[in-house]
């Protein structure tokens, strides 16, 4: 029978529950165990597709096509597993769910209600999530009070009741604020939100702390006073260098350990050097050369919506020796082109709709004359389609029938499955899609494959019909869906490197398994950064 951990969250938003349950799930699974994890949102959209990302941070896609929260991001990054829709649970799924089925007369005449049919429904999720594996971690989106959760937290509560105390157990993280006025770390606000949870019918097992610096004894004590736990029980989690030094900071107080008291469980080995090995060289990736990198995008006010991305770029950095620093670049701000001297290479991201397209624009011919590397990924790669064919193929009016309809020169447009569609969630070409590499290419050296699989989010594609025309200035289409006959990659031929792809590679990077492409562009960059500083000692 499947054990189940369930992170709740109090006092403030984003404190790092994903983080949290991310780290827990890696430990565990170094303990020889397997472990599956979910992530509950309480909002009413069936799925994060339509949220911009100013609002929510960056949508996440599966191989299996689902477009979700980003900690399916770093559940992935820290535990190495593929997660699918059976990962993220929306309130909007479980309603539509429960309506679905009382509109259908499955109900047999009942009153439909939140208790019992909307909380079967999350528990019936629950369960299929725990199938074939030793561990269901189960994140709770939101702060514990929020009118939203509760139908979540009343099923996690449940869960107890319907098994046993050792099938079951609760973290909760909290924050533990520093008033600089008195300069002391203040325990109320955990105080209150474990009193809120308790109100709910949960009691927590084990409290994660958050704070700007290291809980001292006295103030363990106070909280494991007030909340009932034991003092070991009550784990300090500061502010660290970075989130993958997570999982030593709670192995160290012991948390694993912990969970596995509780839960009845034993280790069946210890296998934990590969990560503590990357954390090391990410440590010593820190002091050394750096390397700058633009990510030239309009969603740069919140940084979590290229989260994904400024993760790929840091593992292919340590994973070159190097540090890299991502500056991002705003291209609807008057003055972006100047944020782009210096820097050692370009990616111009995916996104959606035509504000700051004629910047991108910009920036992909900044990044082709003056040979500084380039990635192009999904909108970043049709940018660099229309640019190549306003400026070296001399089709000046040259456009995506996305942003200009009546362009003269198509170069990029809808998709023939995407004509005709209305409803915008999940409607795209997403998921994972096979891509045939051309042999000798740029991109067949990187990967060192013939066939690879991405994920894709898009609806708009390189038009076929003008690939003649690039190919003979010089702009190859290195990579295609053979299946479906679409253009997936192109490079740029005496340039040092300059390859945008259709799909988004950040996806399937991992701290102990760096993406190639991401790999081989910081190498690039690396490159690109010595042969500058040569030219200006000269």
């Amino acid at each position: 029978m499947a054990k189940y951990i369930f992170v709740t969250g109090g006092v403030v938003s984003s404190l790092g529950k994903g983080i949290t349950a991310a780290s827990v799930g890696r430990l565990l699974k170094a303990h020889g165990l397997s472990v599956n994890i979910i992530k509950c949102d309480p909002y009413l959209n069936v799925d994060a597709g339509t949220m911009a990302p100013l609002q929510h941070g960056e949508v996440f896609v599966t191989d299996d096509g689902a477009e979700t929260d980003l900690d399916l991001g770093y559940y992935e990054r820290f535990l190495g597993i593929d997660t699918g829709r059976v990962n993220n649970i929306t309130a909007g799924q479980i309603y539509q769910a429960v309506i679905t089925k009382e509109r259908q007369g499955r109900y047999l005449g009942q009153t439909v209600q939140v208790i019992p049919h909307v909380t079967d429904e999350i528990k019936k999720r629950f369960l299929k999530a725990g199938e074939g594996c030793d561990i269901t971690i189960i994140e709770i989106g939101g702060t514990v009070g929020d009118i939203e959760s509760l139908p979540f937290l009343e099923a996690a509560r449940q869960m107890r009741r319907d098994r046993t105390k050792n099938d079951t157990i609760y973290i909760h993280v909290t924050l533990v604020p520093y008033l600089l006025s008195s300069d002391e770390l203040k325990t109320k606000p955990t105080q209150h939100s474990v009193n809120k949870l308790r109100e709910i019918g949960i009691d927590p097992d084990i409290i994660v702390c958050r704070a700007d610096k290291p809980l001292a004894r006295d103030i363990k004590n106070k909280i494991a006073l007030f909340t009932s736990v034991p003092e070991e029980a009550v784990i300090d989690a500061p502010n660290t260098f970075s989130i993958y030094n997570v999982p030593n900071m709670l192995k160290k107080q012991g948390i694993d350990e912990q969970i596995m008291m509780l839960l009845r469980l034993r280790s069946k080995k210890w296998d934990f050097e590969e990560w503590t090995f990357f954390v090391e060289r990410l440590k010593t990736s820190m002091k050394a050369e750096t390397v700058r990198v633009a990510i030239a995008g309009k969603y740069t006010r919140l940084k979590d919506s290229y989260k994904s991305l400024s993760d790929a770029i840091l593992h292919g950095a340590i994973a070159n020796g190097v540090q890299a620093e991502i500056c991002f670049v705003n291209v609807e701000a008057a003055d972006f082109r100047s944020s782009l001297a210096g820097m050692d290479a370009i990616i111009v991201p995916g996104g959606f709709g035509d504000r700051g397209i004629e910047g991108k624009i910009e920036v992909v011919r900044f990044a082709r004359e003056k040979a500084i590397p380039f990635l192009g990924i999904c909108l970043g790669m049709q940018c660099a389609v229309i640019e190549f064919a306003r400026n070296a193929l001399g089709l000046a009016k040259a456009h995506s029938t996305e942003f200009s309809p009546k362009t003269p020169h198509p170069v990029v447009g809808l998709m023939s499955a995407q004509k005709g569609v209305n409803e915008k969630g999940g409607t795209m070409r997403l998921g994972a899609y096979q891509c045939t590499l051309k042999a000798g290419s740029l991109a067949g050296r990187i990967y060192a494959k013939k066939v690879i699989s991405e994920r894709h989010r898009h609806r708009y594609e390189f038009n076929s019909k003008y690939l003649a025309r690039y190919a003979n200035k010089g702009l190859d289409v290195s990579g295609r869906n053979i299946a479906l006959g679409l253009p997936e990659i192109v490079e740029l031929k005496g340039h040092p490197w300059f390859v945008g792809v259709q799909f988004h590679p950040e996806f399937k990077s991992r701290p102990l398994m760096p993406h190639p492409l991401f790999f081989s562009f910081i190498a690039a960059a690396i490159k690109n950064r010595k042969s500058q500083m040569v030219t200006s000692n000269q």
